[in-house]
């Protein structure tokens, strides 16, 4: 039982509308009952998703602190609309939309007006999640002759958590992987906010010609990455949690989602909240059977 959680009020869907986007962007809100002052993570969902997925890290976030806004991208499964032609794009609109009607939102949950620090933000997201939240923390998607596409870093965002996110293109795909996904393409140069890139040493995508390690590139390439935390068996769910029992999770196991939980939940509240040393304690308190974690001031060179 874990003794420091608390009950968590959720509220889906509230729609934002969007008449020039094809579809309204529904949005999940998530919040502990009890504090104030509460900082705001925004979670952007892997490919098809919705907002319905990833409970058992974002239920995790609300119930220590934080409020937790999940929209619905337009690539999800529930949306029956065509697929934007920039799809990156149009993810990283759905995350700046909400963090410009971030009261509205808030308004939206009973009880919830009057407790949020709307200062206080931080993004999140899992595989092509992870590269929309990256978008927000400096990452930019080259074009087929190698410019950089527009700058979509928000600096109202001071912190990111990317989770099985791909690494960079060029000859590091797999053959025609560029052709179908021209936005596996990014350049980290420009990420310099405070990152936190988690992975899984079991991650084989057919993205990639070089296996689980591709996805440690946003680490090694961004400079606002500080630390890598390498989930040891971990595929691509992280042990799970895309959702509770969900069909995706090829590696199941509720510890390697704990480390998951655990570990973001450090890094995001020490990051939010100045003098808080939850991350410290964290990373001195990483079991190395279950993960393994390097740091900018400990990684080798």
């Amino acid at each position: 039982m874990d003794v420091n959680a608390v009950p968590v009020v959720s509220v889906a869907p509230v729609s934002l509308p969007s008449p020039d986007r094809g579809h309204d962007l529904d949005v999940r809100v998530s919040a502990p009952v009890t504090g104030t002052g509460l900082p705001v993570v925004v979670f952007s969902h892997g490919f098809g998703s919705s907002l319905r997925g990833y409970g058992p890290l974002t239920d995790h976030w609300a119930a220590h602190g934080f409020v937790v806004v999940q929209p619905t991208h337009l690539d999800s499964r529930t949306v029956a609309v065509a697929s934007p032609a920039s799809p990156w794009r149009s993810r990283a609109d759905d995350l700046r939309r909400i963090l410009d009607d971030l009261a509205v939102l808030v308004r939206a949950v009973p009880g919830l007006e009057g407790r949020v620090d709307a200062g206080r933000v931080g993004v999140a997201g899992h595989s092509f999640g992870g590269q929309t939240a990256g978008l927000l923390l400096g990452l930019r998607v080259l074009d087929p002759d190698g410019v950089p596409g527009p700058d979509l870093s928000d600096a109202r965002v001071q912190v990111g958590v990317l989770l099985a996110t791909a690494g960079r293109g060029g000859d590091s795909l797999a053959p025609g992987m560029i052709e179908r996904m021209p936005w596996l393409n990014p350049t980290f140069d420009g990420l310099t906010t405070p990152t936190l890139v988690v992975v899984g040493d079991a991650d084989r995508s057919p993205l990639t010609v070089r296996g689980p390690e591709w996805m440690t590139d946003p680490y090694r390439l961004a400079p606002g990455a500080t630390d890598l935390l390498t989930v040891l068996g971990g595929e691509h769910s992280l042990g799970g949690i895309p959702g509770y029992e969900a069909a995706e999770t090829t590696d199941e196991d509720p510890a390697r989602v704990a480390v998951v939980q655990r570990t973001t939940t450090a890094y995001l509240r020490s990051a939010l909240e100045p003098g808080d040393d939850a991350w410290a304690r964290a990373r001195e308190s990483v079991d190395p059977a279950l993960a393994r974690l390097e740091s900018r001031d400990t990684a080798p060179a």
